[in-house]
């Protein structure tokens, strides 16, 4: 809030699924100075109009300029609204129809919700943890060979990047030990593959097991 009160200008940048991990990592307590697109591992676009960066993942992205700001309250938690005018929009192609309107199933925009919950336009209520109360390592220190990979998702690196602390090499071993399945595809060095099945257990939302298979040697 206090960029925004010196600067008088904003970016409101439309969140779909494909992005909604990062964008919940974002929501960090970082300390002042971190740069939440870096641990966010989202990309800064800079904007034609305002002095904000545009956030590149987003399907569309609102340039404002603030006009008023206006307190709800003074105790904790109240929050501020703020009233803007849109001075430039942009569109990704792709979320369009045959008639260049926008597709609300391609777009597949989510919503904030109370607590860890979100609604997503074409399947109804999911949920997102909250971001930890110690901070997560951010996607900026994930390992390359993680973050670079062509398997694993914005979303998927989201997860892997709201943890505390990586877990040790005894713990992957001994992960890996009580798994057979899991040790041959290690033994076959397949990367792909072990970030395949890294992304089954993030989709069962568990991290730290994901985490283990990806750090397997």
């Amino acid at each position: 809030m206090q960029n925004v009160l010196l600067t008088k200008e904003v970016v409101i940048n439309i969140v779909n699924y494909d992005m909604v991990q990062q964008i919940s990592l974002a929501s960090t307590e970082y300390g002042e100075g971190e740069n939440e697109f870096v641990k966010a591992g989202l990309t800064m676009l800079k904007s034609d109009v305002v002095k904000p960066f545009r956030v590149a993942e987003s399907p569309v992205q609102f340039e404002c300029k603030v006009t008023k700001v206006e307190a709800l309250g003074k105790e904790g938690g109240a929050g501020n609204l703020v009233f803007s005018e849109v001075v430039k929009i942009h569109i990704d192609s792709s979320i369009l129809d045959a008639n260049g309107g926008i597709d609300q199933h391609k777009i597949d925009q989510v919503a904030r919700m109370g607590g860890n919950w979100y609604s997503r336009a074409n399947e109804g209520l999911f949920e997102v943890p909250k971001p930890l109360l110690t901070l997560g390592i951010g996607v900026d220190n994930i390992p390359d060979h993680i973050r670079t990979s062509k398997v694993l998702t914005g979303n998927d690196l989201g997860m892997l990047g709201n943890i505390e602390k990586i877990p040790t090499q005894s713990e992957i071993k001994e992960f890996i030990d009580n798994h057979e399945d899991l040790r041959a595809i290690v033994n076959s060095g397949e990367q792909a593959s072990l970030a395949l099945k890294a992304k089954e257990y993030l989709e069962q939302n568990d991290v730290l097991s994901a985490w283990k298979v990806l750090l397997a040697k």
